[in-house]
């Protein structure tokens, strides 16, 4: 398995790297815009609708948006996701099954949440796609047997979430800007699902989805008069009624500039985010340059951020930044970015300085201008896709924007000056009052944080407040490589077991998120050195194959062929057996460097080059592996978890890999067989 995280790790780092070195085109001018004004009439029960009509092509959508404002949802946190989950599985007219399948039919598309529901389709079927997106909205079918099923997906997808830097961070941060009983700053956890009943999922539909503050957009090839009364007919018998509406405290900012850490022993680089809360309104004076102020510092390709993280230094693959807009309470400025562990501490200076710029140094005209280029050129693109047009003509109605708002936006935006980038910069990027959150491997990187003498505070994978992470220390007296390779040996079976392991046989999957298929995994390897493996995905045929022989060996990538160099099947060949430890067991040139905390847990860490191995104090098991990939002049950490060992014929194997290359695959073995499935032709 090991080198098939490799070989895997060298195609995936080739495919980020190639997309990454692709420069951004300049946009060219833009056209003047011309946004047709919806026709629009209100519901006895309070529901809003817009008609935009636009017969260029025969197809219609409609998006049904409740806004209403957030809550809190406590000890319950889950109960809005389930409920979004649950609507829309068929109604309590039509089973699910049917339900799926006539949308399927009318080769429609429909999407239900707890804030609303959107359709689109043929313009033909318009009639039709809008009684089934009301009919599943206004009459869901809440069952039991769908509930418990949401809520095992629910908790599941929140066990995998705990693994990844990223989401623990987006958690973290969200809890220190807003505390954990704001809307914002609450999150889920298996208790608060757990919490959640059926009847607490139907009690939250009853009075949040409800018509009072409730918009239903129809953009497409259709006529008003005839929309108008389908739409009265579907949507007239909703009974009326308000949401409930609560107020917050708004957040306060810290007091002063300071890191907060949390530690993620796992992590193969560090996730960096700079953020303050702001207060900003689409109705604001200040929203054109803030616009601006934020493409100039971290919004665009070309701003301060990516130019110096990323062009000037290669630390990244990229760095952003954000500012929210909320009419019903604070939002965030957020600048963000994924660094390599040895260069966090002077990312984190780079991040200030560039704040620092853009509060004291007027922009230039030339890049101001093409900043707004760009954003125009984007602007106008957008505003062809009938969703955009919803969007613009809800915001409109929920904002409280003026009519012609979208007519001007052009002209707001090349009316900003650079007097005016500094200004709002300097009021909503605060230098003094700014949240640095690192999560990252606290070994590797908090000697050079704390060097910055920036005050420094600590945080679990939750937000709570804790103590220094404990650093790695020294093994014990008597502890040495040989002894912790032996009770690896002894914990996977021992030698007499693992010697009559000739041939091990595995298969499994990872999915990965957006694609169409899960990965296929094979494996094959016997004691004489020599191995097989591919990765393939369905549709695409096989990705990637490494197969290593007594002549030598040479990996496939997309169809292409390379023969391994002398040196790279020489590092290959010292590690290809039935289990690994066997060679390194008679190895000289491997060092023991102390224990460090994996995940609650201890483990010695074995230096093997560019490769550490951790084996577990209590169990001894091979728990976690790091290793540097180089490709040119481009280097990334990759680290394999090596979880849920098994026993099959007397020995132990794992039946989950998880590979962190800046994104995780996670590889479940379906099966793994010992001394069959293998012969010596698949080494060829």
């Amino acid at each position: 398995m090991k080198k098939t995280i490799i070989v895997l790790s060298s195609l995936f780092l080739t495919l980020i790297m190639q997309a990454q070195d692709r420069q951004q085109p300049k946009p060219g001018l833009a056209p003047s815009i011309n946004l047709k004004k919806p026709e629009t009439f209100t519901l006895p029960n309070g529901l809003k609708v817009l008609i935009v009509e636009n017969h260029k092509l025969p197809r219609v959508a409609f998006s049904l948006t409740l806004d209403n404002a957030p809550f809190a949802e406590g000890t319950k946190k889950g109960v809005d996701d389930l409920t979004s989950s649950l609507i829309g599985n068929g109604s309590m007219k039509t089973p699910k099954d049917a339900f799926n399948e006539e949308i399927d039919f009318l080769g429609a598309d429909i999407s239900f949440f707890s804030s609303g529901a959107a359709a689109s389709g043929l313009s033909k079927y318009a009639s039709r796609i809008l009684e089934l997106m009301a009919e599943g909205a206004l009459s869901p079918n809440f069952t039991q047997e769908e509930f418990d099923k949401e809520k095992d997906k629910l908790i599941e997808g929140l066990k995998t979430q705990e693994k990844s830097v990223t989401a623990v961070a987006g958690r973290v941060e969200n809890v220190l800007a807003y505390t954990k009983t704001h809307p914002a700053g609450e999150y889920l956890s298996e208790e608060t699902i757990n919490n959640v009943s059926l009847a607490d999922v139907k009690e939250n539909y009853r009075s949040y989805f409800v018509p009072e503050n409730a918009y239903l957009v129809v953009v497409g090839d259709v006529k008003y008069k005839d929309t108008k009364k389908i739409v009265e007919k579907l949507f007239g018998s909703w009974t009326k009624a308000t949401a409930p509406r609560l107020t917050y405290s708004n957040p306060s900012n810290v007091q002063y500039t300071q890191i907060n850490f949390v530690d993620m022993p796992n992590a193969v680089q560090s996730e960096i985010t700079l953020l303050n809360t702001v207060n900003l309104k689409m109705t604001d004076a200040d929203y054109f340059p803030v616009i601006l102020a934020n493409q100039v510092f971290g919004g665009d390709f070309n701003s301060y951020l990516n130019m110096n993280l990323r062009e000037a230094h290669g630390w990244t693959y990229g760095a952003r930044s954000s500012v929210g807009v909320d009419k019903n309470m604070y939002s965030k400025f957020r600048a963000n970015s994924q660094v390599r562990n040895a260069v966090t501490d002077s990312s984190v200076v780079e991040f200030l300085k560039e704040i620092k710029r853009i509060r004291s140094e007027k922009v230039t005209d030339e890049v101001l201008n093409n900043v707004k280029a760009g954003y125009v050129g984007r602007f106008v693109m957008q505003v062809e896709k009938p969703t955009t047009v919803a969007r613009y003509a809800l915001n409109i109605q929920t904002e409280g924007l003026p009519a012609d708002f979208y007519e001007n936006y052009i002209k707001n935006i090349n009316a900003v000056t650079p007097e005016d980038v500094m200004r709002v910069a300097q009021k909503y990027f605060l230098e003094d009052n700014i949240r640095i959150l690192v999560v990252g491997k606290g070994s590797e990187v908090i000697a050079g944080l704390e060097k910055l003498k920036i005050p420094m505070f600590y945080f679990d994978k939750f937000g709570n407040p804790t103590e220094k992470p404990a650093m790695k220390k020294p093994a014990p007296a008597g502890v040495t490589v040989k002894t912790v390779l032996d009770n690896c040996i002894k914990a996977i079976g021992g030698e007499k077991a693992i010697a009559t392991v000739k041939t091990i046989f595995s298969t499994g999957s990872a999915t990965i998120p957006q694609a169409p298929a899960p990965l296929k995994y094979t494996s094959k390897k016997d004691v004489k050195g020599k191995s097989f493996f591919s990765i393939e995905m369905e549709g695409m045929g096989e990705l990637s194959k490494q197969v290593i022989n007594e002549k030598g060996g040479y990996g496939v990538n997309q169809g292409v062929r390379k023969e391994l160099t002398t040196e790279e099947l020489a590092e290959k060949k010292s590690s290809v057996t039935t289990f690994e430890e066997l060679l390194l067991a008679k190895r000289t040139d491997l060092v023991l460097d102390g224990i460090e905390t994996l995940n609650g847990s201890e483990a010695y860490m074995i230096k093997n080059g560019k490769t550490t191995l951790y084996y577990d104090v209590a169990s001894g098991l091979k728990v976690f592996e790091s290793k540097l990939v180089e490709k040119g002049d481009k280097k990334m950490t990759v680290t394999t978890t090596y979880t849920d060992y098994r026993v099959v014929k007397g020995v132990k194997v794992p039946y989950e890999i998880i590979i962190n290359q800046g994104f995780e695959l996670d590889f479940k073995m379906s099966e793994v067989k010992i001394n069959e499935g293998v012969l010596d032709t698949d080494f060829q």
